[in-house]
Formats: C-alpha cells, sequence, structure tokens
C-alpha cells in the first residue's frame, strides 16, 4: 500500500492537509483518537457573552500555552517540510493551531483554524504575540502556576479549577476584548484562508491527508473540490476516517513513520541520495 500511495503521489504536485494526528507524536492528543479525553471545547457565542466563559477559558489557555509553546516538531512534520523544500508541494494545509509545520521548516502553510501563536482584539484590531499576553497573564495573576504535566488539549487549552480569581487580559491599546486568532467551534473559517486553500487543492494534481479524521466540514469541503476534478485523495491516519471509501489510497498507520517513508522516496535527503 505503500509503494501505491508513493507512486500516487509521485503524480504532484501535491496540496498537503494535515489533522491533528500529526501532532500525536509531539504530545499533543488528537480530538477523536483512541484515547482522546472529553471535550467541551469553547463555543463563540459564549466566549462573547459570558465574562465567566472568558475567564475560565483564559486560566485554562494560559497553562495550556505554556506548555503548548514548547512542543517541538516531530518526523511527520519534518517530512513535509523536506517535501516542500523540494518543490513537490502547492500548500501544507492544516487543520492544527500549533505552529509545528513552521517549526519543522514549512513556509507555505494555510491555517484552516487560525494559529495560537497571536492574540486580536476584537474592539479595536490590534494583533499581539501570544507570549506578550502571557507574560501580561503571569503579572497580573501572579497565584498561577504551570503544573509540571500540564494535559493539553488540541487547541492549547486545559482544564482548570479554583479560576474565579483570574483577571482576563484585556488590549493594551483600548482595553478591549481579546481573543487568541483560532477559530472557535461555531465560528466560520474567513474567506480568504479558505481561498488560499482552495487555490492550494485546485493546483494540485494529488492530494495527501495526514492524521485527520475528516468529519470537520471545512476540511470535507476541500476534498470534494478535489473528488469533482478526479483528483486522487491518499489518505494517511491511524484509525477509520469518513472518506476512507473514497481515498485512491488508505494507509492505516502512524503519519511519523509513514510520511518519514514518502519523503524519503520523493525527496531523499542528501545523506541518503
Amino acid at each position: 500500500m505503500l509503494d501505491t500511495a508513493i507512486a500516487r503521489l509521485g503524480l504532484g504536485p501535491i496540496a498537503v492537509v494535515t489533522g491533528a494526528g500529526i501532532s500525536t507524536d509531539s504530545g499533543i492528543p488528537d480530538y477523536r483518537g483512541a484515547g482522546a479525553p472529553p471535550r467541551n471545547p469553547m463555543q463563540l457565542d459564549r466566549f462573547l457573552a459570558s465574562e465567566h466563559a472568558r475567564r475560565r477559558y483564559w486560566a485554562g489557555s494560559h497553562l495550556g500555552w505554556r506548555a503548548f509553546s514548547t512542543t517541538q516538531p516531530n518526523e511527520g512534520h519534518r517530512a513535509i517540510a523536506r517535501m516542500e523544500a523540494a518543490g513537490l508541494l502547492t500548500a501544507v494545509i492544516t487543520q492544527n493551531v500549533d505552529d509545528l509545520h513552521e517549526k519543522a521548516g514549512s513556509r507555505d502553510v494555510v491555517h484552516l483554524h487560525g494559529a495560537n501563536a497571536t492574540v486580536t482584539c476584537l474592539q479595536c484590531g490590534s494583533r499581539f504575540p501570544r507570549q506578550v499576553v502571557a507574560d501580561r497573564i503571569a503579572e497580573q495573576n501572579p497565584w498561577i502556576t504551570v503544573p509540571e504535566r500540564v494535559r493539553m488539549n488540541p487547541d492549547g487549552d486545559v482544564s482548570l479549577e479554583g479560576d474565579q480569581d483570574f483577571v482576563v487580559p484585556v488590549c493594551f491599546v483600548c482595553g478591549g476584548m481579546l481573543k487568541p486568532d483560532v477559530v472557535f467551534f461555531g465560528e466560520l473559517v474567513p474567506s480568504h484562508v479558505f481561498h488560499e486553500a482552495d487555490m492550494a487543492v485546485r493546483a494540485a494534481s494529488v492530494v495527501l491527508v495526514a492524521g485527520s479524521s475528516l468529519v470537520v466540514n471545512t476540511a470535507v469541503r476541500l476534498l470534494e473540490i478535489a473528488r469533482r476534478r478526479d483528483v486522487p485523495i491518499v489518505i494517511v491516519n491511524r484509525g477509520p476516517t469518513k472518506w476512507d471509501n473514497r481515498a485512491s489510497v488508505r494507509i492505516d498507520a502512524g503519519t511519523s513513520e509513514t510520511l518519514t517513508a514518502i519523503a524519503d522516496a520523493l525527496a531523499p535527503a542528501p545523506h541518503a541520495a
């Protein structure tokens, strides 16, 4: 099956679509994989309407960020970066907010669900590095400590009890409401972001899906675009996906080892040539 996948991907150029499963080997859990913790993700309406919800979100998100921001890319991320450097990709389209593709060296990355590394004021539009906001949170909440072992969620959040005294950060410019630049549940993917992903898929001769169960509507829309154009779809994921019966090739395996083998075949490192 791996040889068949390599042959299909050799048709290139390739649009890569990644999900939470590619980051599990970096210590970030999958939303839906085996053993995934129960999730009650923040809804946009609740975040906007409830001061209590914002307090709980920011308190947990702050602890998650401190661990999330030190996470390192794994061999799967590096394999994709190697294929991009070899000129084999139209883009990396990711559902993840962890920036691990960029840490691995990828440059042309489309973030369908945003990125955790920046924060925007919903009132004046000012944008700040997440670390600057994290420093302000630590200053205003000296009681909060980072556990040695934080149980991260895929969006960089953690659960936290006793957060009633937490001071929520506000905009440094106007004092308005801050929100991390991630797409909450119930929030639409920005049209310009989807357009960029759409163009990457339309420019591709094959689509490679890595680490996604393909239940999120945005990713499914992209695969529908590929299917309507008779573009082959190669899926690498541990566990079933919603598109298994429509894939040209389906590999039920981990992304790190499988993507490394694909990159070794299509974009061998100089020492392996």
